[in-house]
């Protein structure tokens, strides 16, 4: 089966085809670093990522470039509140931008470029669009000029007459019609900016984009990704920018992801249910928040809620405790023969699993997948005897494709003689009746945070 992906600009599925075999260009447009980053913030890092592994495990080589807008009203907004210059914010929350989404299992980028270290760049893109008649300076701002880019609109799927429709220029914008956009803005006395043709100032946001995409993967890539609160205007204007200047296509496929919504409403300052991702791993294991973002469709709304993820943790100690169990029965298991029907059945769930993540990258329906092989890996532990290849073709399936996804079964190992020595204690205990001793012995035990947990297959230990 063919990779597909949702298209927004077409609003279809389409095969994936890359620009050049075996690889595959990605620009994620990254956060404004004034501060911690939201949950909303850490579902297009999470999602993307995982994007980016299912191609890494397709063969792919994937040149990823996620961005950081390191200067914009808010970064001045900030600086000017709490007495810092806008670099050392910009550096502060970038450092923990990184920290945060590690946590959750992101790989860094093969690229973070950030925007005052590209203003060059910048600056040349943006005479480039004036020179060929999209763009111009207007007392000391640069605008360009949407009417200039015949398709645009073509993205979010509107015609100029619909957007021009309520459009207005605010006070002290200086350009010519209510659908330009600012390429280059003139600094305000006090603000930090950069020497330009058109005197000090800074860039426009939806330049950046452009610009870092087309200098780090060319003029035209594979994939642009985002948000979907990024499609209009922000990718909108990133089209209209890049294949005015280009004159040939900005990228081959345009994904988005859904909103996240907290105890179903929507996520703002306003109504108090802001979440932050960096008090949110304070709270909860950051590969459960990981596995909680994936069970649902990327380009889905996502309801967010202690509750739910609390579900989601209990969802997934299922397939952790499948792992641990096929572990622990491993040492026990001998060569058997007759055994092909439960191989198959894991490649059944393998080859399902590849199938679902081909269609439109569904981890929701990858994770139902992992669900049906933990439990026929349960119900094979049953036997009274299993086979060490069978046990290790479960194990296998459920380390490489959690792996896929980002999501780590394994944990710390726990090896300690004098633990040991005591569970075997209390398992003598136990086969001669004395009950009494061995509630003494897992009593002392939990006092020093091991918690004991019985099963079929053995007595297992893991720090509390």
């Amino acid at each position: 089966m063919a990779l597909r992906i949702y298209n927004t600009l077409k609003r279809t599925k389409e095969v994936f085809t890359p620009l050049e075999e075996g690889k595959v260009k990605m620009y994620v447009c990254g956060p404004t670093v004034y501060n911690y980053i939201h949950i909303g913030n850490a579902r297009p890092a999470i999602v993307f990522d995982t994007v980016r592994r299912y191609f890494e495990h397709k063969g792919y080589e994937v040149d990823y470039v996620l961005n950081f807008t390191d200067v914009d009203d808010k970064l001045i907004k900030a600086a000017n509140e709490l007495g810092e210059e806008v670099p050392t914010i910009a550096d502060r929350f970038i450092s923990a931008y990184k920290e945060d989404v590690k946590a959750f299992g992101v790989k860094e980028a093969v690229h973070h470029p950030r925007v005052t270290e590209n203003m060059t760049e910048i600056i040349a893109f943006i005479e480039g669009l004036i020179e060929k008649g999209h763009a111009y300076e207007s007392g000391g701002d640069v605008y360009f000029k949407t009417r200039s880019f015949d398709e645009y609109g073509k993205l979010s799927h509107q015609s100029i007459e619909e957007l021009r429709t309520g459009a207005r220029i605010q006070v002290g914008e200086k350009k010519k019609d209510p659908l330009d956009f600012t390429l280059w803005k003139q600094a305000k006395p006090g603000e930090i900016s950069w020497d330009s043709p058109w005197g000090k100032g800074r860039p426009g946001w939806h330049i950046e984009c452009s610009t870092m995409a087309k200098k780090y993967l060319g003029e035209t890539i594979d994939i642009h990704a985002g948000g979907q609160d990024l499609t209009f205007p922000h990718h909108e204007n990133e089209i209209a920018q890049s294949e005015a200047h280009n004159c040939q296509t900005f990228a081959n496929y345009w994904m988005h992801n859904g909103y996240i919504n907290v105890e179903n409403e929507k996520m703002s300052k306003s109504l108090g249910n802001f979440v932050l991702a960096h008090d949110l791993i304070q709270k909860h294991d950051p590969n459960i928040i990981r596995f909680f973002m994936l069970s649902v469709h990327y380009r889905h709304p996502i309801n967010f809620s202690d509750a739910l993820l609390e579900g989601a943790k209990s969802s997934f100690d299922r397939i952790r405790n499948a792992y641990e169990n096929l572990q622990h029965r491993k040492r026990a298991s001998v060569d058997l023969q007759d055994h092909n029907e439960w191989l198959g059945k894991v490649n059944d769930h393998k080859q399902r699993f590849e199938e679902e993540m081909d269609d439109d990258f569904n981890t929701a329906n990858a994770i139902s997948v992992l669900f049906d092989l933990t439990k026929d890996a349960n119900l094979y532990l049953q036997s009274q005897q299993t086979s060490t290849e069978v046990v290790e073709a479960f194990e296998e399936a459920l380390v490489n494709l959690t792996g896929i996804l980002g999501i780590e079964l394994k944990q710390e190992e726990l090896v300690d003689e004098e633990i040991e020595a005591l569970i075997q204690k209390r398992i003598e205990a136990r086969k001669n009746r004395n009950f009494e001793l061995a509630d003494q012995i897992r009593d002392d035990l939990k006092a020093r945070n091991i918690i004991l947990e019985d099963t079929p297959q053995g007595t297992r230990w893991k720090r509390g």
